[in-house]
């Protein structure tokens, strides 16, 4: 089957990757990371040809690459935005 190959799970996270500089806020980035890793690990051998193991892989892969971005790039603890005038004052 098509998803046993790993140049499609690549491939896929490379098309993801592309998608979220076009759209960034992390939100695909996880998913790309997840693939990735998921192509490169079927290229090892470390994973089989079951597709359920495939998607769990990748699930947890991309929940743990969302936190360590979140983490290193998003709102830093104790930081809050001031609103100095309102955008409905003239």
């Amino acid at each position: 089957m098509l998803w046993q190959q790993p140049w499609v799970w690549i491939a896929g996270g490379i098309a993801l990757g592309a998608l979220e500089m076009l759209a960034p806020g992390f939100v695909l980035f996880g998913f790309a990371v997840g693939a990735v890793c998921v192509g490169l690990l079927i290229w090892a051998g470390v994973l089989g040809t079951n597709l359920t193991v495939m998607l769990f892989t990748c699930a947890v892969v991309a929940v743990i690459a969302w936190l360590i971005a979140r983490r290193l790039m998003g709102v830093r603890a104790g930081q809050t935005k001031i609103w100095d005038r309102d955008i409905n004052e003239n």
